[in-house]
């Protein structure tokens, strides 16, 4: 069995062409306490999931993305539908948070119910409050991955 820094390799090729897309300006960092906050967001988010709490759930996720499902009910739907490695992973993993000039990324590799490997790419954004919120997530298969 492929260890799982080794089955990460091809993603990190993936995710550097999707942040190479992004129009080229100079680079921004994250303070240590918001490198941190971002994690707590989203490990609060995997728990909230994993004993079915929608309001918690929700409550992390952007203004945008409560508008666009309306309720806790709904956006849990679309989770336990859609996305079922963020929903109930085996295991998960924080990669190296990214900042590009068209936001900032935080890649959690999931570790599958069956054992696969999953990329969730996180799209973050402070709200209006300077709270972080959680406004996009994307799942990406590492390349070769069922072949």
């Amino acid at each position: 069995m492929m260890s799982i820094r080794m089955q990460l390799i091809p993603a990190f090729f993936v995710l550097g062409l999707i942040f190479s897309a992004t129009p080229a300006l100079a680079d921004r960092t994250l303070s240590a306490g918001d490198q941190s906050a971002i994690r707590a967001v989203i490990q609060s988010q995997l728990a909230a999931f994993q004993i079915d709490d929608a309001n918690t759930a929700y409550g992390h996720a952007s203004t945008a993305i409560q508008l666009r499902f309306g309720s806790p009910a709904e956006f849990m739907s679309m989770v336990r539908t859609h996305y079922r490695p963020v929903y109930r992973p085996a295991a998960y993993q924080f990669l190296d948070l990214a900042v590009e000039s068209g936001g900032i990324f935080q890649p959690v590799a999931i570790t599958t119910q069956s054992g696969d490997t999953v990329i969730a790419l996180y799209r973050m954004e402070k709200d209006e409050t300077g709270r972080w919120r959680i406004a996009g997530c994307r799942l990406i298969d590492p390349p070769g991955a069922g072949a």
